[in-house]
């Protein structure tokens, strides 16, 4: 098969990630905690440029998403189209998770869409773990990149998270940790906030709670995050 090319099919893709896939990658993807039930063994490192070249394309996006296969989704996520893709269709997508990394890509599409605050409201009130990681991720997603946001959006998550930062399991926590560290370290208006969050879930008698908290006080307390801060025009 020829160089990558932006005409690739979705059966061109997989045929092509199935060459290069090779088991000592699946080996590394599993000492990461990554779900390699449906890996062919491509890192990262190839699947980025990879993307790149083959630009997007929303209904080939959604036929890599159908192959089920973890390399294809994560290329479905690199390609796809924020502005094309249906609510419906980000469901379908969340219903299928499991993983945190393809979590973790997809959300990063996900706040594209016009309807990513929706999103986020539904996600966190689903019990499934992956969905609920699903709306942190976007969470955290969106106070790095939506640079055009106002920040009364983020401060108004700030209670979604105190709600949620209760919930022990590990991709779960992990989601909510990293939504409040973003959101704090977004802007001078909302580290102080953030910063108040993170010390009243400290003090939580909630282990989750507390453990959350601490780990955002930390960064959020940092001076290279402070220093940051300072620098940053909000």
């Amino acid at each position: 098969m020829s160089l990558p090319a932006p005409d690739w099919t979705a059966q061109d893709i997989v045929a092509h990630l199935r060459s290069i896939g090779t088991e000592e990658n699946r080996a590394g993807m599993a000492r990461f905690g990554i779900n390699t039930a449906t890996a062919l063994g491509v890192g990262n490192t190839d699947l980025q440029p990879l993307a790149r070249k083959l630009k997007r394309n929303h209904e080939r996006s959604l036929a890599l998403w159908a192959s089920g296969i973890r390399e294809a989704r994560l290329l479905a996520a690199f390609t796809g189209e924020a502005k094309k893709i249906s609510i419906d269709e980000c469901r379908r997508w969340a219903g299928d998770f499991d993983s945190w990394e393809v979590v973790d890509t997809v959300s990063d599409l996900f706040v594209d869409t016009p309807f990513w605050h929706q999103l986020i409201d539904e996600f966190a009130a689903d019990e499934r773990e992956f969905v609920r990681r699903t709306a942190f991720a976007m969470l955290a997603w969106a106070a790095v990149h939506l640079k055009k946001e106002p920040d009364a959006t983020f401060l108004s998550y700030l209670p979604l998270i105190e709600a949620h930062a209760d919930d022990e399991r590990n991709f779960v926590r992990k989601a909510v940790n990293w939504a409040l560290r973003q959101i704090g370290k977004r802007s001078t208006s909302l580290h102080g906030p953030a910063l108040v969050l993170a010390r009243k879930l400290a003090g939580s008698p909630d282990k989750t709670a507390r453990w959350i908290g601490k780990d955002a006080v930390k960064e959020l307390s940092d001076a290279k995050t402070l220093e940051r801060l300072a620098t940053r025009k909000t």
